[in-house]
């Protein structure tokens, strides 16, 4: 049996198959806030960044402004099998706002028919355009990973198996 390569190339793959993660933003007192958010992916061989969208007065915007500091998890759940753990991709990495009209975010979130359907909300006037923000996320160069790319059976032998990272090239960052 050929030993899958769990490098940079393999975990992108697995990031672009999801568009779901939670972000956690820290606000000025320290205290970590998550959410769930849909999310697009930069082009194949740009520098690497995620984009969610959402509206300029939620918290985790007010956030981002006080501290660019996030994290970014994305699950990977086993929906046939749900009393084993999910996998799980994350990183840490800093966020900027970007406004509606920004053409990288909105390019990203093109590539998937649910990312569309947010951007025709918005582009419809059922959001008001001046009030939606999308997020630019930049990962730090290290994402670990827990369970990706990991057969069960060697999961089930040994849980820290899964556990291990990979790291960004640096023309990708």
């Amino acid at each position: 049996m050929t030993k899958k390569v769990k490098n940079f190339e393999f975990i992108e793959k697995y990031i672009r198959k999801m568009t779901f993660g939670i972000l956690t933003t820290v606000d000025k007192n320290g205290i970590p806030h998550s959410t769930g958010m849909l999310y697009g992916v930069s082009p194949p061989g740009a520098k690497f960044c995620l984009y969610c969208i959402t509206e300029d007065n939620y918290k985790k915007v007010r956030n981002i402004k006080e501290n660019p500091h996030v994290a970014f998890a994305i699950p990977y759940p086993h929906h046939l099998l749900r009393f084993v753990p999910s996998s799980c991709i994350q990183f840490s990495g800093t966020a900027e706002l970007k406004p509606s009209d920004d053409s990288e975010s909105r390019n990203a979130f093109s590539a998937n028919t649910i990312l569309k359907s947010n951007l025709k909300e918005v582009d419809k006037g059922e959001i008001p355009i001046d009030k939606v923000v999308f997020i630019k996320i930049k990962p730090e160069k290290k994402i670990f990973c827990y369970g990706v790319g990991i057969s069960l059976m060697k999961l089930a032998r040994d849980h820290g198996s899964g556990m291990y990272s990979v790291e960004i090239p640096p023309e990708r960052l």
